[in-house]
């Protein structure tokens, strides 16, 4: 079991966030901020497929103006993500934000800090500070070598937060990005050794789906596994509900997320297999997807490690040449023949 790293816990809207709190699973609209229909019907989309918390990018004063109707429309909490003007995060802090986000490469004036930051506590608006590799490098106007970066990154946070702290704000979301993975596990290590506030965890420019799920999942998932992390976003260049189930893989690989739909195991099949367990396996995975339990199904090629697998699951289905042994908590029910196993799969489901 991963023992989280011990943070400073509290609200962001309804939701708590830190070490006392389980690991929160965000994502961001992918809409323009104006079209409050295209962005509500994504926030539903998201909402319902496991997200807790839905960034949307505030960039101009009409993005402000749509954040307040879009807020007084879902009871989702909503982040406004802000780029380069204190005026739209003290609009979004105004309108009902739960959390703005700040990149400090790009909100550098302490005096427009210190108005944001006066702004948050009168409003009870959490803030996350988000530093960013691409970012940061411009603040120097000469090249800075990726060794440097690190560093780079955790000065700047210090610097910031120093500020926020000595306003004697305290509800800070630290988070620090790279689209580097060793980098971005590196500098994520140094901030939470520098400070006690929750993390929010992820890999910048991930990639298309499918190129994006294992760089995220050895990043976020590696901090995860140290204890380290409290909020993630795993990004996707697609459609942001794929980045809700990446995430949750991520969370229920690490026992970090209990899912109430079924868990389904499936051998990489070898030679010993005289069944189609792929095609079995796809029969499975439908006859499961309208099952709202949190059930741990395994379908397995042969009988070497088929008993062992069903030790584990509470049904298992070891396959043989047209037929397959049926596993209910690791003991052999039954023996049924190939055309029978998924009429019967779903009867001795129904019994659970």
């Amino acid at each position: 079991m991963i023992k989280r790293r011990k943070t400073r816990n509290f609200h962001i809207g309804p939701l708590k966030i830190g070490s006392e709190a389980p690991v929160i699973i965000q994502s961001m609209t992918k809409v323009d901020t104006q079209n409050i229909t295209a962005v509500l019907k994504q926030i539903k989309d998201l909402t319902q497929a496991g997200c807790e918390l839905v960034r949307i990018a505030v960039p101009t004063l009409k993005d402000s103006k749509a954040l307040r109707k879009i807020i007084e429309q879902t009871e989702t909490p909503l982040i406004a993500d802000i780029h380069f003007s204190p005026s739209r995060a003290i609009e979004a802090i105004e309108a009902g934000a739960a959390k703005i986000r700040l990149n400090p490469g790009n909100i550098k004036n302490k005096k427009d800090i210190l108005r944001i930051i006066d702004a948050a506590k009168a409003h009870n608006t959490a803030v996350r500070i988000g530093v960013n590799e691409a970012s940061i490098r411009d603040l120097k106007r000469q090249t800075v070598p990726p060794a440097k970066r690190i560093k780079l990154m955790l000065n700047e946070m210090k610097k910031y937060v120093r500020i926020f702290e000595n306003r004697s704000f305290a509800q800070l979301v630290l988070s620090a990005k790279s689209s580097d993975c060793l980098r971005n596990i590196k500098i994520n290590r140094l901030i939470a050794e520098h400070f006690d506030y929750p993390l929010h965890l992820g890999l910048t420019h991930a990639g298309l789906p499918e190129d994006a799920q294992i760089p995220s999942a050895i990043s976020i998932g590696s901090l995860l596994a140290d204890g380290i992390g409290d909020t993630i976003r795993v990004s996707v260049a697609g459609n942001p509900v794929m980045e809700i189930e990446i995430a949750k893989q991520i969370l229920t690989s690490l026992g970090l997320y209990h899912s109430a739909k079924p868990e389904l195991i499936v051998c990489p099949t070898c030679g010993r297999a005289q069944i189609d367990v792929i095609k079995l396996a796809k029969k499975v995975k439908k006859a499961l997807s309208k099952i709202e339990k949190p059930l741990r199904i395994a379908v397995m090629g042969c009988v070497v490690n088929g008993p062992g697998e069903a030790e584990d699951a509470d049904i298992a289905l070891c396959a043989a040449k047209n037929k397959a042994y049926l596993y209910k908590n690791g003991r052999r029910i039954a023996t049924i023949a190939e055309k029978n196993i998924i009429p019967e799969l779903l009867k001795h489901l129904e019994n659970i």
